[in-house]
């Protein structure tokens, strides 16, 4: 019987690879996932293994030496950078005498540290009490040592049944709250679909420059740090095109390699942004060595939630990381623009990166000339805010003539909200 500890920070890793050495840019991803949640790595085990063994993963000679690397390390903590079955971790744990966390607990980790609404808190509790339900009788091995006879059976029993029970009734009242919010996110897609005004929605690898983008094209100030799952909470901006269309911007959360499944079920109204959405922004990190890769598993995670055939634009960022990739716009067979090539950081491409989102969403342009009197002050402000003057004109007796450019949106929201002045616009 051992303790767990509190911390659980001084970290031994394990990686295990199907067959040949392991890929030293998934190694790396797997330090920095540690490192996101807080532990201090003390060494990392690698090997090999075609079929995991079914009671440890790995086979009983590596289980034996990460055995002695925790005795001789002084390790609180072991994390495989794979899925754990809940017997695993238990022989696991009992073999090394200490913590054993896997892969999907991990990243359900880095999550609870990163929430910050109520929405998110709700939705990484949600995954991880999903999580914790497949592991509950790890927490009572203890209750193993009680032999059965008269007055003795079935506490552990009882006690697991308990838990489940609270699991169960915790786990259908934050379903419950996250249905009422999602309920409240739904009406604001409704409101954006009445006022015609598109949303388009940044997907990507977590860490590819997503929330840097989304601050550089929007000039709002997300959290955006070089780590994995800085963003967790969907943040919707407005944004204006060159020729003033707007659009509405939404920064979601990063995808990663192996994604729980039951973070991808918590966030599944969170990701209704992205399944909604009238184009998506994959954006894509050129400079990874692993492009081809992350491409892959954000293509997986698109499909599992229901946005493949949403259309797109890819966005190759973090071209100040290579010297030779210059700003550019790559078209299709037919003309339409598929990728673009930017840095977010520096700024540079972006105006390409706006005129391709022009490109998709352009409106024909309306002009109108109207005659306003001198105290019809509300209805000029009015018109500069739901379209362009072009041309402002005072007469003697403080009337003024303006001429006024609108797109075909901006036109209709004026007649419904003005009638009465949207008649009075005459054609130029």
């Amino acid at each position: 019987m051992f303790e767990r500890p509190g911390s659980g920070e001084r970290a031994l890793l394990v990686h295990v690879t199907r067959q040949g050495t392991p890929d030293p840019d998934e190694l790396e991803e797997f330090r920095e996932l540690a490192r996101s949640a807080g532990a201090r790595i003390l060494s990392l085990v690698t090997g090999a293994r075609q079929v995991p063994d079914p009671r440890w993963y790995v086979g009983k000679g590596k289980a034996e030496e990460i055995r002695d690397l925790v005795a001789a390390k002084g390790a609180e903590l072991v994390i495989f950078d794979h899925a754990l079955s809940p017997s695993q971790e238990r022989n696991l744990e009992k073999l090394l005498e200490c913590r054993v966390l896997d892969r999907n607990g991990l990243i359900l980790d880095i999550f609870a540290r990163r929430a910050r609404s109520f929405e998110g808190k709700l939705q990484v509790e949600l995954a991880q009490l999903r999580h914790l339900s497949t592991r509950l009788v790890r927490g009572w091995t203890h209750l193993e040592r009680q032999k059965g006879g008269i007055g003795l059976r079935g506490p552990g029993e009882t006690q697991l049944e308990t838990d489940r029970r609270l699991l169960g009734r915790r786990i259908d009242q934050i379903r419950r709250r996250l249905a009422r919010v999602d309920g409240q996110r739904e009406q604001g897609r409704r409101a954006r679909r009445r006022a015609e005004v598109p949303t388009v929605s940044l997907v990507g690898y977590t860490n590819a420059g997503k929330s840097t983008l989304f601050n550089r094209l929007t000039h709002a100030h997300v959290y955006a740090r070089d780590q994995l799952f800085a963003t967790l909470d969907p943040t919707l901006r407005r944004l204006t095109l060159p020729e003033g269309e707007e659009v509405v911007l939404a920064d979601t959360v990063g995808f990663i390699s192996k994604l729980p499944h039951e973070l991808v079920a918590a966030f599944r109204s969170t990701l209704q942004e992205t399944v909604e959405a009238a184009l998506l922004l994959h954006v894509i990190d050129a400079a990874s060595h692993r492009r081809s890769e992350n491409v892959a598993e954000v293509e997986a995670v698109l499909d599992q939630i229901g946005a493949l055939e949403v259309p797109r634009i890819e966005v190759y960022n973090k071209i100040d990381l290579l010297p030779d990739e210059p700003p550019r716009v790559e078209r299709d067979g037919e003309g339409r623009v598929v990728r673009v090539w930017c840095s977010a950081a520096t700024g540079a491409g972006m105006e390409l990166l706006l005129e391709a989102l022009q490109e998709r969403f352009h409106q024909p342009h309306l002009r109108r000339r109207i005659h306003l009197g001198a105290g019809e002050g509300r209805l000029r402000a009015l018109l500069h805010e739901r379209g362009q003057v072009l041309s402002s004109r005072d007469l003697e007796n403080g009337d003024c003539e303006l001429e006024v450019e609108f797109t075909l949106p901006g036109l209709a929201r004026l007649a419904k909200q003005e009638p009465a002045l949207a008649r009075r616009l005459q054609e130029v």
